[in-house]
């Protein structure tokens, strides 16, 4: 048997595509071919089982090896194997129909997931690091003859009779000069534990030092010595592929460990298996992550049949579920074309209207099963209910019954709960709900505590996300609108008929205005003098709600709010009119006296808010100093 020809591909253009466009994600020539080998295997098992196949199916591992000397890197397997056909036919007629349209198509790719696989290519891509591939074969077909297919990179190959004695496939790469980095241990351990290290068949590559026990030393304690033994890549049956009723907490938490070293354990997790309308394994961990908001994204992995395909699964796991960690296994997800074309695959938006779903229906069921132990959890989990909620409306409409909202005193309610809660009591003369709501507890204490003397109910919001909860909340909730406690001043957060009036006359209210602008001296500050109750302090500063949420948004890129980020803060000076420290002012000897007491007083309520600094702190320091 001997033959030489060319491969029929109607162009000479394929290889240099192959070697230039798919240079730069050169390392996954080692994933498509231990997968093919790993196939092949699986095939033979199959056709056993079918009875089609009657012989001993004897070591099914497929192994990696690698010769520095000769740079040659050799991936063999007792799988199928082929006769010399078979080569014709599924390695020289390469997978796919009028070559020079591909050639157009792929010439300016950019990713190697676009091109290798989804036109038959996964075995060329050996040729990214090799200018000479073999195949040695032999088929489980009886009386079938060893073959042996050699090609240099062109499109000439050559077949001849070939000397494998044993069932299956040795494919031998001779390594191009740019790609002697391969021929390394160490960087093909890597790469095998990155694409290989939970295949269905045992892979192995050389062999490692164990530490095994050698019975016991003088004093009885245990002796230890080194042995070298194979080096098994993988796992074979990883607990995504089998049934959560054979697994235990403890079998997940040891997987999210070798998946994850250095992580805490997990807050708990959620079985992915569905058979249809699509095929879709997986275990999603929900990983404690308080608010490292950025920090643990691309932690889910994606494999196609036990092959690691890539953590880049923003199409096919809903924007909110990203800091998820954990994996997810789907043939039916299209790995190998541009990700265009995977967002708009009926496949894909199933898969994430199920996540979503799954992920839904285990929150409800923690939140049902034990309230006090999510409630716990809350400060971990929250991130994601409320992300969840802002970015999609169908996780809304569910997580509205299990989201919480805590407040000062460490209280939760959910959303129907806290409703209930403050109606009576913070209903403003609109017969509108008010909800306050304090972003730094030490910051805006003052505020809390005068809220909560007029009974005030007032949330905790200081996660990163919260400024978007707010707004999606009140756009959602009927006759309802939030607040920060900071705002205004307490009698005036929720506008009531009852006010306290102000025990000043116009004129005096005039003149206290006057001093209070002169003291502060300061534009963007307005001053107002109102009734207020004489237990609340002289000076109250706020920011009005609409502008500081606006100035928030514009601040973290939200749309369209630019303009009001280039503005400068405007505060409102809410001066206390039925306040002792007023009618000191009033009665100061001098005009100076009167600045200097009004100036003290603003001083303390800049102070309140962490607003006092630098040189303007000094000066209240030895103002202060003198005054007592």
């Amino acid at each position: 048997m001997q033959e030489k020809g060319t491969i029929s591909i109607h162009t000479e253009n394929i290889f240099p595509i192959i070697k230039k466009f798919l240079y730069s994600d050169n390392e996954i020539f080692l994933r498509e071919l231990v997968s093919n080998a790993v196939d092949a295997t699986q095939k033979i098992k199959r056709l056993a089982t079918l009875g089609q196949y009657s012989g001993e199916l004897g070591d099914t591992t497929v192994e990696v090896s690698f010769d520095e000397k000769k740079k040659t890197i050799t991936i063999s397997d007792h799988g199928l194997g082929m006769t010399a056909e078979e080569i014709k036919k599924y390695i020289n007629q390469v997978a796919f129909s009028g070559a020079e349209e591909f050639v157009e198509k792929f010439k300016d790719a950019k990713d190697a997931n676009e091109i290798i696989g989804k036109f038959g290519l996964g075995f060329y891509s050996a040729f990214m690091v090799a200018d000479k591939v073999e195949i040695n074969t032999l088929s489980y077909q009886e009386g079938a003859e060893a073959a042996k297919w050699t090609c240099d990179g062109s499109t000439s190959f050559e077949i001849s009779k070939g000397k494998r004695k044993e069932r299956g496939t040795d494919i031998i790469l001779h390594i191009n000069k740019d790609s002697e980095e391969f021929l390394d241990k160490f960087k093909l351990q890597g790469i095998l534990d990155k694409y290989a290290k939970f295949l269905p068949v045992p892979i192995k590559f050389g062999t490692k030092t164990e530490s095994v026990e050698d019975g016991v030393d003088d004093k009885g304690e245990k002796k230890w010595k080194s042995v070298e033994v194979d080096n098994f890549i993988n796992t074979t049956a990883p607990i995504w592929t089998k049934s959560p009723s054979e697994l235990t907490d403890e079998d997940y938490l040891k997987f999210y460990k070798e998946l994850y070293p250095m992580s805490e354990d997990p807050l708990f997790w959620i079985h992915l298996n569905v058979d249809y309308p699509f095929n879709l394994t997986g275990v999603l961990y929900f990983p404690k992550v308080k608010n490292e908001f950025e920090l643990q994204r691309n932690k889910i992995k994606l494999f196609s049949r036990q092959v690691f395909i890539t953590d880049e699964v923003k199409d096919i796991v809903p924007e909110f579920l990203m800091l998820l960690h954990g994996v997810i296994d789907s043939p039916d997800i299209p790995l190998n074309v541009s990700r265009s074309f995977l967002q708009a695959d009926s496949n894909v938006k199933k898969i994430n209207s199920y996540i979503t779903k799954k992920v839904a229906d285990k929150l409800a069921e923690l939140y049902k099963k034990d309230r006090k132990a999510y409630e716990q959890k809350w400060g971990d989990i929250g991130l994601f209910v409320k992300y969840g909620m802002i970015s999609e409306d169908k996780f809304y409409e569910k997580g509205k019954d299990f989201a919480l909202l805590k407040n000062t005193n460490g209280e939760f309610f959910t959303i129907e709960e806290y409703q209930s809660k403050i109606k009576p009591n913070q209903t403003d003369k609109n017969d509108q709900a008010v909800i306050l709501y304090a972003t730094d507890l030490d910051k805006q204490d003052s505020f809390i505590q005068s809220a909560n003397k007029k009974d005030y109910d007032v949330l905790v919001m200081d996660s990163p996300i919260d400024s978007h909860f707010i707004q999606n909340l009140e756009s959602k909730l009927e006759k309802t609108q939030l607040k920060r406690v900071d705002a205004d001043v307490a009698e005036k957060l929720i506008q009531k008929d009852e006010t306290y009036a102000n025990l000043l006359t116009e004129d005096q209210s005039k003149e206290v205005k006057e001093i209070f602008d002169k003291a502060i001296n300061n534009k963007t500050y307005t001053v107002e003098v109102e009734g207020l109750s004489p237990e609340e302090l002289p000076v109250t500063i706020t920011m009005e709600e609409f502008m500081r949420r606006m100035k928030e948004m514009a601040a973290t890129g939200g749309g369209g709010m630019g303009f009001y980020g280039s503005l400068p803060d405007a505060y409102k000076v809410a001066i206390n009119g039925n306040h002792p420290a007023v009618d000191k002012v009033l009665k100061a000897a001098t005009e100076e006296e009167k600045i200097k007491i009004a100036k003290q007083s603003f001083d303390l309520a800049l102070l309140s808010q962490g607003l006092l600094t630098g040189k303007d702190l000094t000066a209240f320091v030895r103002r202060s100093v003198e005054m007592l």
